[in-house]
């Protein structure tokens, strides 16, 4: 198949499990065209039978905001036309799924583009259901050929929030190269992030106030307070100030190290001893699932589709959204207890590897690619 890929290319879920679909449909023998305003993330290096696309976008005097909606119907037009396409899929509906709409009526009487449409998360459960988008949002995902979802707890959302009938949406979680994001990986950071022999607790994400960054420092300051560790916080994004400014008022600067945008996480992943996440609403949780693989126990919070990746007390916890005191007393029971903890890693890698591994979930995407192929044009 000849599959086109859009998605954002920044820092965050969607992107990376959009990138690294494209690259191990590659690796199974597809031709693989990524169409965004930015390289992805994580496509980082040469990959055979993939290729990038770049959306060009002109600054008009008559534009306060240049549509980039637009422009990126005309870029998927063209790479359709010019490569043959078989599929485009999008991931977050907008604008991808409406950009595609577009392209695809452009390209009426001249081929039958099939558009598939991933939903993420916040393209529904936020930005989607804003007045000025809900409409758009339901339009366009109604519009796509075929729909699917990272998790059960989103397909319930865009069914309730936006009248998709249940039958139109396919749940494909995200997943994870489990050969990549495993333990006992080398080069090991640990000697450099913990120089004592320090417990390692990590988060990562793209610091939005939804990740409650300032959480996890609570949450840090009171495992230092019974046990000597390092915070690792690994990403960017606007609450980061707000993060830093948390730490200095905890009088913690020399337990904690931020390390910006860095792409190879598993490298850090797996010298962790805890990870972190304890968002406000996570529709899937791809961090928590990276950690889990990497063998690094999980406190979260029970939001969304977290309790679907996550066993509480079998491979991390689960607690309130915002209580600080319980997963401060969860982290510490993981990391005071290493029998505790090594039981609770190996059964989050064992979770992972069996229901998340990409050997199991990118067949599912091939084989829902094969059906709406074989579907007629709606």
């Amino acid at each position: 198949m000849k599959i086109g890929i859009t998605c954002y290319p920044t820092y965050g879920g969607s992107g990376a499990v959009a990138t690294h679909l494209g690259l191990e449909l590659a690796e199974r023998g597809h031709e693989v065209h990524f169409i965004s305003y930015d390289q992805p993330f994580r496509l980082a290096h040469f990959h055979e039978r993939v290729f990038f696309h770049e959306v060009e976008m002109e600054d008009y005097p008559l534009f306060k905001h240049p549509p980039y909606a637009l422009a990126l119907a005309v870029a998927l037009h063209d790479a359709v036309r010019k490569h043959e396409l078989d599929l485009v899929h999008v991931h977050y509906a907008i604008p991808h799924a409406t950009s595609a709409w577009v392209a695809c009526e452009m390209l009426e009487g001249e081929r039958d583009l099939k558009i598939v449409t991933t939903l993420h998360g916040t393209d529904i459960t936020l930005v989607g259901l804003h007045p000025s988008f809900q409409a758009i949002t339901q339009f366009s995902i109604l519009r796509s050929h075929g729909l699917t979802a990272v998790s059960d707890f989103l397909k319930r959302e865009t069914v309730r929030d936006f009248s998709v009938p249940e039958s139109r949406i396919e749940v494909v979680p995200n997943f994870v190269d489990t050969r990549i994001y495993r333990p006992g990986l080398e080069p090991c950071h640990r000697a450099t992030l913990a120089p004592d022999g320090e417990k390692i607790v990590m988060h990562i994400s793209n610091f939005r106030p939804v990740k409650r960054v300032e959480d996890v420092v609570d949450i840090f300051a009171r495992v230092l307070g019974e046990i000597p560790s390092r915070l690792v916080l690994v990403g960017d994004g606007p609450d980061l100030p707000r993060a830093r400014a948390k730490v200095e008022e905890l009088g913690i600067r020399d337990r904690v190290v931020f390390l910006g945008e860095y792409t190879p996480v598993q490298e850090l992943l797996s010298c962790s001893d805890l990870f972190l996440l304890p968002s406000r609403s996570e529709s899937f949780g791809l961090a928590a699932l990276e950690a889990m693989a990497c063998g690094s126990p999980v406190v979260a919070s029970r939001v969304g589709g977290l309790p679907e990746v996550i066993i509480d007390g079998e491979t991390g916890y689960l607690c309130e959204v915002g209580d600080i005191d319980e997963m401060a007393a969860a982290s510490i029971r993981i990391l005071s207890d290493d029998k505790h903890g090594k039981e609770l890693s190996d059964a989050g890698r064992a979770f992972a590897v069996k229901h998340f591994s990409s050997e199991f979930i990118v067949p599912q995407y091939e084989e829902y690619y094969r059906r709406i192929l074989g579907s007629q044009s709606s």
